[in-house]
């Protein structure tokens, strides 16, 4: 090897080892910078954490559930490692419970429609839901009546036709599971409607249910059983006809 190789060598080698102690040193450097900005980030999440978990607590104590429950959620997904996500899921199981608790009540009391108007030479006031099946265009309605004239009657209303029914029939029906057959009649008018024959006793076993199911027979589309989710009713808002 020449002097002017043997010189260039040793030049590229001390350079190499220059750049290979300045990344070192560089490193260095950067080490604890990036632990800082690690540390500072999480101490930025516990913040935000514990501003969400003063939230979530003034929920609970609104007893707002369904926005708790949702808020609570949030904080344990994004803030795991935090101590504000660790109360929340002491309290979260049970939020969640009854949020859908909630939930569900708001749904049923929704299939509910409350009406008051003039109806042939009076005034009626009805309450009335729809069959969760059959549904769509083949529905039953079930409605409760009050009418000035006519009194109190409790009768579905069908689609088509109507139902099946000769003189005093009886309606082989379920109240929460347990049988609860009912005498019905059909309307002289001909109107696709069959009526409950007892009203009284059927609205109030019916406020104490929330599924009933009745085995009819429609003229347009034989057997069928009719399930009514009826867990919604609200008795106060069915007016009184007979209070000023």
């Amino acid at each position: 090897m020449t002097r002017s190789l043997l010189h260039r060598s040793l030049i590229v080698a001390a350079s190499c080892g220059l750049l290979a102690v300045a990344a070192c040193s560089q490193q260095g450097q950067n080490a604890p910078s990036q632990a800082d900005a690690a540390k500072a980030q999480a101490q930025v999440e516990a913040n935000e954490a514990n501003t969400q978990l003063q939230n979530y607590r003034q929920l609970l104590q609104a007893k707002n559930d369904e926005m708790a429950a949702e808020l609570g959620q949030d904080i344990v997904q994004h803030f795991p490692n935090t101590d504000a996500a660790k109360e929340v899921q002491q309290t979260l199981p049970e939020v969640e419970q009854r949020a859908k608790a909630a939930t569900e009540k708001r749904r049923l009391a929704a299939l509910w429609t409350y009406q008051v108007g003039p109806m042939e030479g009076g005034t009626q006031s009805t309450a009335s839901l729809f069959s969760e099946r059959p549904s769509g265009d083949h529905a039953v309605r079930l409605i409760l009546r009050r009418h000035t004239k006519w009194g109190q009657s409790v009768f579905m209303f069908g689609p088509g036709h109507g139902f099946v029914c000769k003189g005093n029939c009886v309606i082989q029906a379920q109240f929460d599971g347990k049988p609860h057959p009912l005498r019905a009649f059909l309307p002289t008018t001909g109107e696709p409607a069959i009526f409950i024959r007892d009203d009284k006793p059927f609205i109030e076993a019916m406020e104490k249910t929330k599924r009933i199911t009745m085995d009819v027979e429609m003229q347009d589309g034989g057997k069928q059983t009719l399930v009514f989710e009826t867990g919604g009713y609200d008795p106060s808002k069915w007016t009184d006809l007979g209070k000023k």
